[in-house]
């Protein structure tokens, strides 16, 4: 039970039409008796009810504000919450501030806000970390699963898995305590194979490329040698002229960057230095660069340009993303092909699936692409689980139930077991916060923003 009051500003920083102060704990309501005055009648803060008037610091007005109470345990945090809206200057905001804290209120912490509703019993730990997800939404699809979280889809899915695995962990403790009732081999070969479908499902749920592309949105890199169109490309993806274009090669001499949003996902694109040797120190910087954005994305465009026969630094970048998630990009249809480029592409014996023909200046074939970008990212919105950290513990869960389930196959004593299915439910707490340490708690919250 936290005995301490906190304060900050719950809106972002700097000017604005208003900002929102937020203090919580046993002397929330206190602090702003002392600096309030209510312009009406009425002097006693009503739960939940808006009041009018001015924050007043040493005798001076400082702003017309509203104010409203929620007292505990119906608010937020379930402590005695208070709201104060005033006009989003900045010196008005950091006048109030102080005021809050010489009047006993402490500063708050990243997510100190979320994390008393936590320890208060308001939300389980995947609830909180939801808080966040929502603020730091790029696309709906992430806006719509941190929602779905928040209000308990992951919980209740992770509870589900803890009533299983107790049920299942009640039969071996039975066989273990009762051996005399209940044969061993026959509690194996019931408990084993449920075991072992509890840990497929627990790894069906766990997508983490999905989630990184809901987090982060799906990262594509635009490469190729100078010249081909790469530049082009982004700009008609984009639809603006994002990168320079001229018909000098090396234009591009650094990463050029910019984000589209297809079906409520984030999709974004970085223009990279074409790829080629080069003694010029900004070019070889360039290159450089745009090699380790190929090593990080999720997707490769490679552009390659039909009016000429490929040659040794095509083969070059083909070898550098060889193994990778690539799209081969045959650019500059509109113009005539090069007699080569069809008896290259024939020694190639590249998919079909993996290439296609447009022209970024003409806009021939650029929807075809829009689409397969689209469907290189999937729908990860829809996945039960959508946040690294809860996979990672999911994955050691059913590693620890397969462990168990093998161990019973191969006729080991069943309190062996019993060490490996603890450890998997002891996980699965972990995510909900049954189970957590001081350190897990500050990882998680430190990611949060001030007044959160």
């Amino acid at each position: 039970m936290n005995t301490s009051t906190i304060a900050a500003l719950a809106t972002p920083p700097g000017k604005g039409g208003l900002a929102v102060i937020r203090i919580s704990g046993p002397q929330a309501v206190h602090i702003l008796s002392k600096l309030f005055v209510p312009a009406g009648k009425k002097t006693a803060f009503a739960d939940r009810s808006m009041m009018y008037g001015h924050i007043v610091i040493n005798g001076q007005p400082v702003d017309e504000c509203m104010t409203v109470v929620m007292r505990a345990p119906s608010s937020y945090t379930r402590e005695d919450v208070v709201e104060i809206q005033v006009h989003g200057g900045e010196q008005v905001v950091t006048s109030i501030l102080h005021a809050v804290f010489n009047c006993g209120a402490e500063a708050a912490k990243p997510g100190e806000f979320t994390r008393r509703a936590f320890e208060n019993g308001r939300i389980d730990l995947s609830q909180a970390e939801a808080v966040m997800q929502l603020i730091s939404a790029t696309g709906q699809q992430a806006a719509d699963a941190a929602l779905r979280q928040l209000q308990g889809g992951t919980l209740r899915f992770v509870k589900d898995a803890q009533k299983q695995l107790i049920s299942l962990m009640a039969g071996v403790t039975a066989a273990i305590d009762y051996p005399e009732e209940i044969e061993e081999d026959e509690a194996v070969g019931v408990i084993a194979p449920d075991l072992l479908k509890l840990s497929d499902k627990l790894l069906a749920a766990c997508d983490e490329r999905g989630a990184a592309v809901l987090e982060e949105g799906l990262r594509v890199v635009i490469c190729g040698k100078p010249n081909a169109g790469k530049s082009s490309l982004l700009n008609a993806l984009l639809m603006e002229e994002r990168a320079i274009v001229t018909d000098i090669p090396g234009t591009t001499r650094d990463t050029v960057e910019g984000s589209i949003q297809m079906d409520g996902i984030r999709i974004h694109l970085k223009d990279t230095a074409g790829i080629r040797d080069s003694k010029e120190t900004v070019e070889q910087i360039g290159v450089g660069r745009a090699r380790e954005a190929i090593k990080s994305a999720d997707l490769r465009l490679m552009v390659l340009d039909i009016g000429q026969e490929p040659d040794l630094e095509d083969e070059a970048i083909l070898q550098l993303i060889a193994g990778m998630d690539n799209l081969y990009i045959f650019n500059k249809s509109d113009l005539p092909e090069h007699p080569g480029f069809a008896n290259w592409l024939l020694k190639q014996q590249l998919p079909e699936h993996v290439t296609m023909t447009l022209s970024a200046q003409s806009g021939i074939g650029l929807d075809a692409l829009r689409a397969r970008l689209r469907a290189a990212a999937g729908n990860p919105g829809q996945n039960t689980l959508t946040l690294v950290r809860h996979m990672k513990l999911a994955r050691k869960a059913a590693e620890a139930l397969r462990r168990a389930a093998q161990a019973m196959q191969n006729s080991l004593p069943l309190d062996l077991c019993a060490v490996d299915l603890n450890e998997a439910l002891a996980l699965l707490g972990e995510i909900t916060g049954d189970n957590f340490s001081e350190a897990l708690l500050d990882e998680v919250f430190a990611t949060f923003c001030v007044g959160k």
